[in-house]
């Protein structure tokens, strides 16, 4: 009798804090990556409804109001374009350096009992190695992105300040709107680097890092505006408006002299 309920005992599957990660951080990814396909289903099919969408649209606008100007008049929106450079040549470098101290960090974390000790988690030298290759591989595909951003960013600097030379609207939108495009995929890596950065503390962080971020997502991602159409403003310094001051002062030095 005691043999079969011991026997009873080692069939039934006991818990251990290192299942965690076998459950919670697949189910965080697939919470990040779901929301993504999701978010990206709906930047193609009502791009209106969405952030990128209603930026995408202002940056058309830009662009076209930009190439009606000419060559030497560009000097406004060559630096909007470098500021944009510098931001990404930015997290470009941020993203390269935290490639090279992340080793480092991850190393002298697990080789520190006091840390190790407070992990609620996997703690084995395989889950640490994915962890460390994880976090790695979003840092640089984050500086990947950047580097595409600032590269085309570079070119649409060139298309815009070119001089003598009618350069289609299309091709700079083109280059803006696809910079932009790697600008948002390199600080989506980061968002998803945070959480493998967090699972160096446990799964449950990381777990909890995915929901919250999916949520705030989900926010900051929404637009409920319309896109406005930017219709040309009349200036007040513009050639008709002279004209018509011009002649009403006329008038009234004729009525004047008249009288």
């Amino acid at each position: 009798m005691h043999s079969i309920h011991f026997q009873a005992q080692e069939m039934v599957p006991t818990w251990k804090e290192e299942h965690l990660d076998f459950f919670l951080v697949p189910t965080g990814l697939l919470l990040m990556f779901g929301y993504h396909l999701f978010h990206l289903q709906r930047c193609i099919s009502h791009a209106k409804t969405t952030v990128i969408g209603y930026e995408n649209h202002s940056k058309r606008a830009w662009v076209a109001r930009i190439m009606k100007l000419k060559a030497k008049d560009r000097g406004q929106a060559i630096t909007v374009i470098g500021s944009n450079l510098s931001a990404a040549t930015s997290f470009a470098s941020t993203s390269l350096a935290l490639c090279s101290l992340i080793g480092a960090l991850i190393g002298s974390s697990y080789h520190n009992d006091y840390i190790s000790k407070r992990v609620y988690g996997n703690k084995s030298t395989t889950i640490v190695y994915l962890k460390y290759v994880a976090l790695l591989a979003s840092f640089m595909f984050a500086f990947a992105c950047f580097v595409q951003t600032a590269r085309c960013f570079v070119h649409a600097n060139f298309l815009i300040s070119m001089p003598n030379c009618d350069v289609p609207v299309s091709n700079v939108e083109r280059v803006v709107i696809r910079a932009s495009n790697f600008w948002v995929v390199g600080l989506r890596l980061l968002y998803f680097s945070t959480n493998l950065l967090l699972w160096i503390f446990g799964p449950i962080p990381m777990f909890v890092s995915s929901v919250i971020i999916v949520v705030l997502l989900q926010y900051l991602d929404k637009n409920t505006d319309p896109l406005p159409q930017y219709n040309p403003l009349v200036s007040y310094d513009s050639p008709s408006k002279i004209d018509k001051e011009t002649s009403k002062e006329t008038v009234v030095i004729s009525d004047s002299s008249k009288a």
